[in-house]
């Protein structure tokens, strides 16, 4: 008898030994941590659940085991002292004395284990567990929606299930959630649920409901951090506003310090697993996501134009160009061979290989949404680097949304995080011993000041900024083919990208040209982006729209002549627009205001000069140094400008001279700062470093003393 007894013990021991506790360790956030504790603890055969929570502070998670508290019933003549004593001593939480310990501490938060025992055998089948009943959070919001709907329990639960097969939970359960939201004393967020859930860009319900952060108006848009949208607890925040109609879209916080720590802590702890992820991998992750920008080129398309204001077939087209640099990622594999050289010396061969650096960083405009974003971190991504990743505050939907769609792909959790803000976020970002790279892209003075801030902290730095881009058209340039390249490169997306002709030089005069240039001009369509027939929609805000004004104004003051002037255009049910029409300056010079600035509007200025040599002097003259083309019929003219001109990029009858990924974009100095561009090779070579590996194979004698000596032939 004593024997089985002892045998009895042993065996519940060993059980409990199985039970390991969560490993402790570093989290994002408070929800990462429950995840963390939840999933690992299904995982052993037990179930936790919160015991106590400061929500900002402290969570303390003890093991659910899954029982009831017993004797509910009030026995008779009971003291109130004595019922709370047996409810406490029948409580499933004060069974069994395991107790997890989550505290903030710097922005992150760290799990300790109070204690890791358990009075109890693990769960055979957890499906039997209470808590695998229980609703997720997009659960409680469907069950809530389909409520008020009139649709009856079976039928909620009928319908949860198609997006949910595994879902345990029986009519009576809705009948529950049903009653305690009538009550109004159940939310998503008080209702969180500790069984396993998927990320953000992976969960099931995501094609049912949308996201809680859109459902909300005016929208407040989240960070993006370890593969979950986080709403950022920052107070202070910045209007997305509809440049058509002057609605507020949505609203972007100023994201706090703790919350950019904790994106770069996500990409830090994400990249050794991604480096060492193969390539083919990464490829295939890549592929995927191509084919979900695809699907979702629409919803991407109306983002831009509801936030930036450029016309739908602009903003497909801004989908497009960064959709390139994605395929272009899918076949990396092949771009980062490396170099053998064999037998150097005696038995000794000598190879090269490329490595990602780290972290990675990149900080975009307003003008193109989604390309700028595409031309950076697909290619960051699949050398094998992490990212963070800040987007405009004027216009960030489209990033947000390409993060989920990379998630959607299968890129893990940490290896993109998303985080918004100005001027605190680009110094983080500048500063943060971790970040390794930083890609911008955007206006001289700050792009100016990133490079020289991050530099002096030792990261390498690629800095994209402003733009004057000349075209030169020759005398015997074809008028029809040349006046429609400067129309749609001067004016489309309203002349706010950094490759827009904003400076035309006519050599032998504007005269032949003005009435036909003027009157493509006029005929184009200023009207919301979203109107079908729209060619030319609102600058990005009232700020742009009186900068630009002021340009012209002080064009005109200097002695420019106002040939097309559309500074008080007025739209039709968008009379609230920041639209400024088509714009043409003559006669423009050199010393002009408007001539030194970047315009960055619907504004086209024209210049006159003698012959191709005074024209390619105006070009080498201006500080700026992205591009330009010429309009000729003689290749005598188009080879002497191609050699001639000092811009980064030449165009010969083609107005922006944007070359395909697998060619990178080059800017000349001053208009980039950096030693290596974005795209193709060159944006390899900027993620990537070399190491290079010198081996020897032979049996070596332990006491000959020439294998201590420097290689040679």
């Amino acid at each position: 008898m004593t024997d089985i007894q002892s045998s009895s013990g042993s065996g519940l021991d060993e059980a409990q030994m199985q039970m390991q506790p969560p490993p402790p360790g570093t989290f994002v956030d408070r929800e990462e941590l429950i995840q963390h504790v939840g999933d690992f603890a299904v995982s052993q055969g037990y179930v936790v659940t919160i015991k106590q929570s400061k929500r900002e502070r402290v969570v303390v998670l003890g093991c659910d085991r899954g029982g009831v508290y017993r004797n509910r019933k009030k026995a008779d003549e009971e003291t109130s002292a004595e019922r709370k004593r047996r409810k406490r001593s029948g409580s499933r939480l004060t069974n069994c004395p395991f107790e997890a310990v989550g505290k903030k501490d710097d922005g992150l938060w760290v799990l300790t284990i109070k204690n890791g025992t358990h009075n109890h055998e693990p769960l055979k089948d957890i499906t039997e567990h209470p808590s695998a009943r229980r609703f997720s959070e997009s659960e409680i919001v469907l069950i809530k929606e389909m409520t008020e709907a009139g649709l009856k329990p079976r039928q909620i639960l009928k319908r949860l299930r198609q997006s949910n097969p595994e879902l345990l939970s029986t009519p009576k359960h809705v009948y529950n959630v049903k009653a305690k939201l009538r009550q109004g004393n159940m939310t998503g967020r008080n209702f969180k649920s500790l069984r396993p859930e998927k990320s953000a860009g992976r969960d099931k319900h995501l094609s049912i409901a949308e996201p809680s952060w859109r459902q909300r108006y005016p929208m407040r848009v989240p960070n993006f951090i370890g593969g979950r949208l986080v709403n950022s607890q920052s107070f202070a925040s910045i209007d997305v506003i509809n440049p058509a109609t002057q609605q507020v879209v949505s609203q972007v916080p100023l994201t706090t310090n703790e919350e950019f720590r904790a994106a770069v802590f996500a990409a830090k702890r994400a990249f050794p697993q991604w480096r060492d992820t193969p390539i083919t991998t990464r490829q295939r992750i890549m592929f995927k996501f191509q084919e979900l920008i695809r699907r979702d080129i629409d919803k991407l398309a109306m983002s831009i134009t509801t936030e930036h204001g450029k016309t739908l077939k602009d903003a497909h087209g801004d989908v497009l160009r960064g959709l390139e640099v994605v395929e272009h990622a899918c076949g990396l594999a092949s771009l980062q061979i490396g170099e053998f050289v064999s037998n150097i010396s005696s038995g000794i061969d000598t190879y090269s290989i490329r490595e990602p650096l780290g972290v990675c960083a990149g900080i975009c405009p307003f003008e193109f949404p989604a390309m700028i974003p595409l031309w950076i971190f697909p290619i960051a991504v699949t050398c094998g680097n992490t990212f963070i990743l800040k987007p405009s505050e004027k216009d960030p939907g489209a990033s947000v949304m390409l993060a989920e769609l990379a998630m959607e792909a299968g890129l893990p959790n940490g290896v993109l995080n998303i985080v918004h803000g100005t001027n605190e976020i680009i110094n983080g970002i500048c500063d943060d011993d971790d970040i390794k790279a930083i890609s911008f892209v955007g206006p001289n003075a700050v792009g100016a000041y990133v490079y020289a801030r991050a530099s002096a902290k030792g990261k390498r730095t690629q800095s994209n900024i402003g733009a004057k881009n000349h075209a030169v058209i020759m005398p015997d340039a074809s008028v029809g083919a040349t006046i429609n390249a400067l129309v749609a490169a001067g004016f489309g997306g309203a002349g706010q990208k950094c490759m827009a002709l904003n400076m035309a030089v006519f050599v032998g005069g504007l005269g032949p040209w003005e009435e036909k240039l003027v009157e493509h001009a006029k005929a184009l369509k200023v009207t919301s982006g979203t109107e079908p027939d729209a060619e030319l929609g609102p600058v990005i805000s009232k700020q742009e729209k009186e900068r630009i004004i002021t340009l012209i104004q002080t064009g005109v003051e200097s002695g420019a002549k106002l040939v097309l002037d559309g500074r008080n255009i007025v739209v039709a049910g968008y009379e609230n627009g920041n639209f400024i029409g088509p714009t043409i300056l003559s006669d423009v010079t050199v010393n002009m205001e408007c001539y030194k600035e970047d315009i960055f509007g619907p504004v086209l200025l024209c210049m006159q000069a003698d012959s191709i040599e005074e024209a390619i002097n105006i070009v080498n003259g201006n500080k700026y140094s992205n591009g330009a083309s010429i309009f000729t019929t003689s290749g005598v003219a188009a080879r002497k400008f191609q050699t001639e001109v000092e811009v980064g990029q030449v165009g010969i009858n083609v107005p922006i001279s944007v070359p395909l990924p697998f060619s990178s974009f080059i800017s000349a100095k001053p208009s980039f700062a950096g030693d290596v561009s974005f795209d193709g090779k060159a944006g390899i070579q900027f993620y990537t470093q070399v190491k290079t590996v010198t081996q020897q194979w032979r049996d070596l004698v332990s006491d000959d003393s020439s294998s201590h000596q420097l290689p040679s032939s």
